[in-house]
């Protein structure tokens, strides 16, 4: 069921990447553990991806190769968005190249109010994402705008951290763990977000340990195992394959 993408090449015989965004090949490692494996994915503009698997399958390391974090350490295979290649900046530039991270552990600024970690990340000026905008995404930030960021419920620190990202104009949203301790009620409330802005036209890749949830907002779903991937299709063809879900989610 491994799906590999299609990949073109330009004159140079450099790969130029068919879809929005793109991974093709990439083997990654944390110091001598070989954690990412040839995994290769397309994504298409304004598709939400469930990028899923057991613990330890290698989902986390996967978007954090793909945000060019530096650790894991990417050795061999390109990374494409928007026809520019990721794979070849750092960290930093990936986020000016229109790459966002959500992180797991959201990484709110202390001593910063709503506003003030909303203003630090915004480029200025605002191309899409005003302040006025971002709080009717969220009404809530809105309604603490003053209130410093870590004082936050965790469900708004998560919209916090992913109205942070949204600030910066991004292309892609990656999003790493987004329900991880939240309330069915909240979790409710961040899927509604990500359907408004999907509207929109982001692009999201969720990785989620709730993978039913992930699977019932997402377009289409990578299942990774042992650092590679294994599954490559519809969400709809994950839900309704009790086989495939057993073997590679246990669910």
């Amino acid at each position: 069921m491994n799906v590999k993408p299609d990949f073109t090449r330009d004159a140079n015989q450099a790969a130029t990447a068919p879809a929005y965004f793109s991974v093709h090949d990439i083997h990654a490692y944390y110091g001598e553990s070989y954690i990412v494996q040839g995994v290769s994915f397309n994504v298409h503009e304004g598709e939400i991806l469930a990028l899923l698997g057991r613990n330890g399958a290698g989902k986390t390391s996967t978007l954090r190769t793909c945000a060019r974090l530096g650790n894991p350490e990417l050795q061999r295979g390109e990374i494409w968005l928007d026809h520019k290649p990721l794979h070849k900046m750092k960290a930093h530039e990936a986020s000016q190249a229109g790459l966002g991270l959500v992180p797991e552990d959201r990484r709110i600024i202390a001593g910063l109010t709503v506003e003030e970690n909303l203003k630090l990340a915004q480029i200025a000026p605002p191309v899409g994402w005003s302040l006025e905008r971002l709080y009717e995404l969220f009404p809530r930030l809105g309604e603490r705008r003053k209130q410093e960021g870590i004082t936050l419920s965790g469900g708004e620190q998560q919209m916090l951290a992913i109205a942070r990202a949204l600030a910066r104009d991004v292309k892609l949203l990656l999003l790493d763990e987004p329900y991880e301790g939240l309330a069915p009620v909240i979790v409710d409330e961040i899927e509604k977000t990500l359907h408004e802005i999907r509207k929109l036209g982001m692009t999201t890749i969720i990785v989620e340990q709730n993978a039913v949830r992930a699977l019932e907002i997402s377009d289409r779903a990578i299942i990774l195992d042992t650092g590679g991937v294994v599954f490559d299709g519809t969400a709809a063809e994950v839900l309704s394959n009790a086989e495939l879900r057993a073997e590679y989610l246990a669910i």
